[in-house]
Protein backbone atom coordinates (compact mmCIF):
# COMPACT_ATOMS: atom_id res chain seq x y z
CA UNK A 1 0.00 0.00 0.00
CA UNK A 2 1.03 3.52 -1.13
CA UNK A 3 0.44 6.64 0.44
CA UNK A 4 -0.23 10.12 -1.76
CA UNK A 5 -0.75 13.22 -0.28
CA UNK A 6 -3.57 15.10 -2.63
CA UNK A 7 -3.35 18.84 -2.21
CA UNK A 8 -5.65 21.58 -4.51
CA UNK A 9 -4.04 24.47 -3.25
CA UNK A 10 -4.31 28.47 -2.97
CA UNK A 11 -1.78 30.19 -4.97
CA UNK A 12 0.11 30.90 -2.19
CA UNK A 13 2.63 29.04 -1.70
CA UNK A 14 2.59 29.00 2.15
CA UNK A 15 -0.44 27.72 2.09
CA UNK A 16 0.47 24.64 0.18
CA UNK A 17 3.44 24.51 2.54
CA UNK A 18 1.43 24.00 5.89
CA UNK A 19 -0.92 21.60 4.13
CA UNK A 20 1.51 19.25 3.02
CA UNK A 21 3.16 19.50 6.31
CA UNK A 22 0.17 18.72 8.03
CA UNK A 23 -0.13 15.63 5.52
CA UNK A 24 3.41 14.28 6.23
CA UNK A 25 3.04 14.66 10.10
CA UNK A 26 -0.24 13.02 9.84
CA UNK A 27 1.19 10.20 7.96
CA UNK A 28 4.27 9.47 10.24
CA UNK A 29 2.40 9.48 13.04
CA UNK A 30 0.41 6.33 11.67
CA UNK A 31 3.51 4.85 10.73
CA UNK A 32 3.29 5.52 6.86
CA UNK A 33 5.39 8.07 4.58
CA UNK A 34 4.35 9.92 1.57
CA UNK A 35 4.69 7.99 -1.35
CA UNK A 36 4.48 10.90 -3.63
CA UNK A 37 2.66 14.63 -3.81
CA UNK A 38 0.01 15.66 -6.09
CA UNK A 39 -0.77 19.54 -6.13
CA UNK A 40 -3.09 21.34 -8.24
CA UNK A 41 -4.20 25.10 -8.25
CA UNK A 42 -7.45 24.74 -9.83
CA UNK A 43 -11.00 24.48 -8.64
CA UNK A 44 -12.60 21.83 -6.94
CA UNK A 45 -15.63 22.39 -9.24
CA UNK A 46 -14.36 20.53 -12.17
CA UNK A 47 -13.56 17.46 -13.12
CA UNK A 48 -9.96 18.56 -15.15
CA UNK A 49 -7.56 18.92 -12.39
CA UNK A 50 -4.17 17.65 -14.04
CA UNK A 51 -1.90 16.40 -11.34
CA UNK A 52 -5.72 14.20 -9.36
CA UNK A 53 -6.12 12.92 -13.26
CA UNK A 54 -1.98 12.05 -13.18
CA UNK A 55 -2.64 10.49 -9.82
CA UNK A 56 -6.03 8.64 -10.67
CA UNK A 57 -3.28 7.39 -13.21
CA UNK A 58 -0.36 6.27 -11.19
CA UNK A 59 -1.81 4.51 -7.86
CA UNK A 60 -2.92 1.08 -7.64
CA UNK A 61 -5.30 -0.82 -5.71
CA UNK A 62 -4.79 -0.65 -2.09
CA UNK A 63 -3.32 2.90 -2.49
CA UNK A 64 -4.91 5.80 0.08
CA UNK A 65 -5.35 9.13 -1.16
CA UNK A 66 -4.80 11.38 1.56
CA UNK A 67 -6.34 15.31 1.70
CA UNK A 68 -6.08 17.79 4.70
CA UNK A 69 -10.18 18.07 3.89
CA UNK A 70 -12.84 16.80 1.89
CA UNK A 71 -13.90 19.90 0.24
CA UNK A 72 -9.64 20.14 -1.14
CA UNK A 73 -10.79 16.75 -3.23
CA UNK A 74 -14.20 18.20 -4.14
CA UNK A 75 -16.76 20.89 -4.48
CA UNK A 76 -17.99 19.12 -7.89
CA UNK A 77 -22.09 19.05 -8.05
CA UNK A 78 -23.68 15.83 -7.74
CA UNK A 79 -23.34 14.33 -11.47
CA UNK A 80 -19.59 14.99 -10.67
CA UNK A 81 -18.99 13.03 -7.16
CA UNK A 82 -20.72 10.48 -8.16
CA UNK A 83 -18.23 10.60 -11.20
CA UNK A 84 -15.27 10.84 -9.55
CA UNK A 85 -16.14 8.79 -6.82
CA UNK A 86 -16.51 5.62 -9.48
CA UNK A 87 -13.35 6.42 -10.76
CA UNK A 88 -11.59 6.07 -7.09
CA UNK A 89 -13.75 2.89 -6.09
CA UNK A 90 -13.08 1.14 -9.74
CA UNK A 91 -9.40 1.35 -9.11
CA UNK A 92 -9.85 0.00 -5.24
CA UNK A 93 -8.46 3.14 -3.98
CA UNK A 94 -8.85 4.57 -0.24
CA UNK A 95 -9.71 8.54 0.56
CA UNK A 96 -8.26 9.51 3.98
CA UNK A 97 -8.82 12.83 5.03
CA UNK A 98 -7.75 14.93 8.55
CA UNK A 99 -11.40 16.20 8.92
CA UNK A 100 -13.12 12.83 8.54
CA UNK A 101 -11.93 10.37 11.19
CA UNK A 102 -13.23 7.69 10.46
CA UNK A 103 -11.57 7.48 6.91
CA UNK A 104 -8.28 6.99 9.16
CA UNK A 105 -8.45 3.29 9.88
CA UNK A 106 -7.87 2.48 5.81
CA UNK A 107 -4.14 3.59 7.39
CA UNK A 108 -4.48 1.28 10.43
CA UNK A 109 -3.98 -2.93 10.44
CA UNK A 110 -5.95 -3.48 14.03
CA UNK A 111 -9.33 -3.75 12.29
CA UNK A 112 -9.05 -7.88 11.54
CA UNK A 113 -12.88 -9.05 11.00
CA UNK A 114 -14.79 -8.71 7.85
CA UNK A 115 -17.89 -7.33 9.46
CA UNK A 116 -16.83 -4.48 10.96
CA UNK A 117 -14.40 -3.61 8.21
CA UNK A 118 -18.11 -3.79 6.18
CA UNK A 119 -19.67 -1.43 8.50
CA UNK A 120 -16.84 1.21 9.06
CA UNK A 121 -16.21 1.02 5.30
CA UNK A 122 -20.26 1.75 5.10
CA UNK A 123 -20.40 4.74 7.30
CA UNK A 124 -16.86 6.16 6.09
CA UNK A 125 -18.76 6.18 2.75
CA UNK A 126 -21.72 7.62 4.02
CA UNK A 127 -19.78 10.54 5.54
CA UNK A 128 -17.85 11.06 2.58
CA UNK A 129 -21.05 12.14 0.60
CA UNK A 130 -21.84 14.23 3.70
CA UNK A 131 -18.79 16.08 3.39
CA UNK A 132 -18.66 16.24 0.05
CA UNK A 133 -22.31 17.73 -0.36
CA UNK A 134 -21.56 20.16 2.66
CA UNK A 135 -18.47 21.88 0.25
CA UNK A 136 -20.89 22.18 -2.59
CA UNK A 137 -23.02 23.86 -1.00
CA UNK A 138 -20.56 26.13 0.77
CA UNK A 139 -19.11 26.59 -2.23
CA UNK A 140 -22.72 27.53 -4.12
CA UNK A 141 -23.74 29.74 -0.59
CA UNK A 142 -20.40 31.68 -1.39
CA UNK A 143 -20.92 32.46 -4.75
CA UNK A 144 -24.71 33.07 -3.90
CA UNK A 145 -23.53 36.16 -1.61
CA UNK A 146 -20.76 36.69 -4.16
CA UNK A 147 -23.58 37.96 -6.88
CA UNK A 148 -25.68 39.46 -4.36
CA UNK A 149 -23.22 41.55 -2.78
CA UNK A 150 -22.12 42.56 -6.55
CA UNK A 151 -25.89 43.39 -7.44
CA UNK A 152 -26.82 45.47 -4.42
CA UNK A 153 -23.30 47.48 -5.02
CA UNK A 154 -24.57 48.02 -8.92
CA UNK A 155 -27.56 49.31 -7.61
CA UNK A 156 -25.99 51.72 -5.13
CA UNK A 157 -23.64 52.86 -7.95
CA UNK A 158 -20.89 51.43 -5.81
CA UNK A 159 -19.51 48.77 -8.02
CA UNK A 160 -15.87 48.97 -9.55
CA UNK A 161 -15.58 45.59 -10.74
CA UNK A 162 -12.83 43.15 -9.94
CA UNK A 163 -9.90 45.30 -7.84
CA UNK A 164 -6.99 43.79 -9.43
CA UNK A 165 -4.49 42.54 -7.20
CA UNK A 166 -1.20 43.81 -7.23
CA UNK A 167 0.68 40.94 -5.62
CA UNK A 168 -0.19 38.02 -8.01
CA UNK A 169 0.61 40.39 -10.98
CA UNK A 170 4.15 41.43 -9.56
CA UNK A 171 4.84 37.79 -8.95
CA UNK A 172 3.75 36.89 -12.31
CA UNK A 173 6.55 39.75 -13.81
CA UNK A 174 9.03 38.52 -11.81
CA UNK A 175 8.66 34.77 -12.93
CA UNK A 176 7.62 35.76 -16.68
CA UNK A 177 10.35 38.85 -16.76
CA UNK A 178 12.79 38.68 -14.09
CA UNK A 179 13.30 34.80 -14.29
CA UNK A 180 12.46 34.21 -18.15
CA UNK A 181 9.49 31.40 -16.87
CA UNK A 182 8.07 30.08 -20.31
CA UNK A 183 4.61 31.04 -20.17
CA UNK A 184 3.44 27.74 -19.43
CA UNK A 185 5.36 27.57 -15.86
CA UNK A 186 4.05 31.30 -15.18
CA UNK A 187 0.71 30.33 -15.35
CA UNK A 188 1.43 27.15 -13.30
CA UNK A 189 3.27 28.53 -10.42
CA UNK A 190 1.30 32.07 -9.83
CA UNK A 191 -1.61 29.67 -10.15
CA UNK A 192 -3.62 31.89 -13.05
CA UNK A 193 -4.70 31.17 -17.06
CA UNK A 194 -1.84 32.20 -19.73
CA UNK A 195 -4.22 34.81 -20.66
CA UNK A 196 -3.76 36.57 -17.19
CA UNK A 197 -0.42 35.63 -17.72
CA UNK A 198 -0.27 37.58 -21.40
CA UNK A 199 -2.22 40.18 -19.88
CA UNK A 200 -0.18 41.19 -17.12
CA UNK A 201 3.37 41.66 -18.86
CA UNK A 202 1.33 43.19 -21.54
CA UNK A 203 3.93 41.98 -24.66
CA UNK A 204 6.94 42.91 -22.22
CA UNK A 205 8.15 39.70 -23.13
CA UNK A 206 7.80 37.12 -26.34
CA UNK A 207 4.65 35.61 -26.57
CA UNK A 208 5.78 31.93 -26.58
CA UNK A 209 3.00 29.32 -26.81
CA UNK A 210 4.74 27.06 -24.42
Amino acid sequence: MFVFGYLRASTSEQDASRAKNALKAFANQNGHRIAGWYIDNVSGTTMNRPELIRLLGDAEPGDVILIEQVDRLTRLDDAGWETLRKQITDKQLAIVSLDLPTSHLALSSTVSDDFTRSMLKAVNGMMLDMLAAIARKDYEDRRRRQSEGISKAKAEGKYRGRVADAQKHELIRTLRLAHGKSLRETARLAGVSKMTVIRVCDGNHKQDTD
